[in-house]
């Protein structure tokens, strides 16, 4: 009995466009190639284009990284001058989005502050004449890309501020990103030692592989969109608690554990009946979490009871998995740390994430332009698993 046939459908090559089949949330599949940067969560180690992330939040600026993301190469110091005057020329706001803005504040004051940041940034866009990224060179791309990572904290501040019934802080030119967006936040210009550990944040946070946000961002760009559009798309998935939680969450663990007698207890408890610990895991790593370790020796910096609590309440977390669950590796995220950063350095935990979203604009927006570059539409399919199509009766 012949084992095949020339009709045999199994030994048929597939044709060059049938479907693929892959992970659910496309889990370790490769979508494209990318010169930004990449995570190795089984190493913990990440980098932003040839240089480790980690290393870059020690020893440079924000403008620097800003620089490398959108240019290839780290400044010169001629360089790294004209780029920071360039951008903080860009923070003021267009007239349009100026006068909107208590109306955004008052709309969206249920609704949070990345809501708000995503109808004032779609307007700015708009006001300023954005055009579709199909429809520009390179170079105007790179311009509207820039303005709009300038305007994010000059939003975010200025809403917030709104929201609580103060008026908005104009930008100061003179002050660099991170120095600039606490100065618009709180009116005064910080001290120099906060204003470079949440620089040091920022830095950690601007790319971070392709997260569902910069997924997203790249999916409109690929559609030849606007860059307001891409980034309002993006804004939108961080919003989701399954994206981007929020720092705050790790600081309601600690207030929840509330002192060091109740750690073990707390701890023990939660592990036993399977309930996940704000602040510790990530879907990545499956080591330390490369942010949250340099996090942590800035929060050091700072010491007091809360540091040495959140230090200690990391200790007992890894010593009572290995009891109860060994070989279950569970270690911080960014999220631990960051809460604390923040927390010291005097911002409100309603702007943790807003606070995350100032930097990752930059990543966002390099990855936009990287996209913009390809021409390629991103569509992929889906299986069909309802009722069998039929006659329409």
């Amino acid at each position: 009995m012949p084992t095949s046939t020339a009709h045999d459908d199994t030994s048929a090559p597939a044709p060059a466009d049938a479907p693929i089949d892959v992970p659910r949330g496309l889990k370790g599949v490769v979508v494209t190639d990318t010169a930004l940067g990449a995570v190795r969560g089984r190493e913990g180690f990440y980098h932003y284009r040839q240089y480790p992330a980690v290393e870059l939040a020690r020893t440079r600026t924000f403008e620097d990284v800003w620089h490398l993301m959108f240019h290839g190469d780290l400044p010169t110091a001629a360089q790294r001058t004209a780029f920071t005057a360039r951008t903080a020329a860009l923070r003021p706001l267009p007239d349009a989005v100026r006068v909107a803005l208590p109306a955004i504040a008052s709309g969206c004051a249920d609704a949070g502050p990345l809501a708000a940041l995503r109808t004032a940034l779609s307007l700015a866009g708009a006001a300023t004449g954005f055009q579709p990224l199909y429809d520009l060179t390179p170079a105007q791309r790179a311009e509207d890309a820039l303005a709009a990572c300038a305007w994010v904290p000059t939003l975010l501040t200025a809403l917030h501020r709104l929201g609580r019934g103060l008026q908005p802080v104009e930008p100061r030119a003179d002050l660099p990103y991170a120095a600039n967006y606490l100065y618009m936040l709180t009116g005064e210009e910080p001290d120099p030692v906060r204003a470079r550990a949440i620089e040091q944040y920022l830095i950690s946070t601007i790319d971070h592989g392709f997260n569902a946000s910069t997924f997203t961002a790249r999916v409109i760009a690929s559609t030849g969109a606007d860059l307001a559009a891409c980034l309002t798309g993006a804004i939108g998935a961080l919003s989701g608690p399954l994206h981007g939680g929020a720092p705050s969450r790790a600081l309601e663990t600690l207030d929840a554990i509330g002192s060091p007698d109740r750690i073990t207890s707390w701890i023990r408890e939660r592990v036993l009946a399977g309930e996940r610990i704000m602040g510790f895991g990530h879907a990545v790593y499956r080591t330390e979490d490369p942010r949250s370790r340099m996090l942590k020796e800035v929060a050091r910096q700072f010491g007091g009871p809360r540091v040495e609590f959140a230090i200690e309440v990391e200790r007992r977390v890894e010593e009572i998995l290995a009891e109860l669950k060994p070989g279950r590796e569970l270690h911080t995220n960014v999220e631990f740390y960051a809460g604390v950063v923040m927390e010291r350095c005097g911002l409100p935990r309603e702007m943790f994430t807003p606070t995350f979203a100032c930097a990752r604009v930059v990543g966002w927006s390099a990855n936009i332009l990287e996209q913009a570059e390809d021409g390629k539409i991103i569509r992929p399919d889906a299986r069909y698993v309802g009722p069998a199509p039929r006659p329409v009766p």
